[in-house]
């Protein structure tokens, strides 16, 4: 149940917000996608942690670029595939 709520909040924001505001996600996947791909896989808990942690980590000092959702849970960015 709280998976699909937080789908739904999720592709709201996607159709209802984001259109309004300028492109600026420093990683790919967009940090709304990778949260969406991280609660389809991981679980309501662990896919919102994900998520979280990666739009903190989206800010202009960093680098950004190619960072898909790992199999494992991490918090951490996906150290394998750094380029786009």
């Amino acid at each position: 149940m709280m998976k699909k709520i937080l789908l739904l909040l999720i592709r709201m924001y996607q159709r209802g917000i984001s259109p309004f505001f300028p492109p600026s996600c420093r990683y790919y996947p967009t940090c709304s996608n990778y949260m969406l791909q991280a609660i389809q896989k991981h679980g309501a808990a662990k896919g919102f942690l994900m998520g979280f942690s990666r739009i903190l980590r989206c800010h202009p000092f960093v680098r950004g670029g190619y960072d898909p959702v790992p199999e494992k849970f991490s918090l951490r960015r996906n150290p394998k595939n750094n380029k786009i």
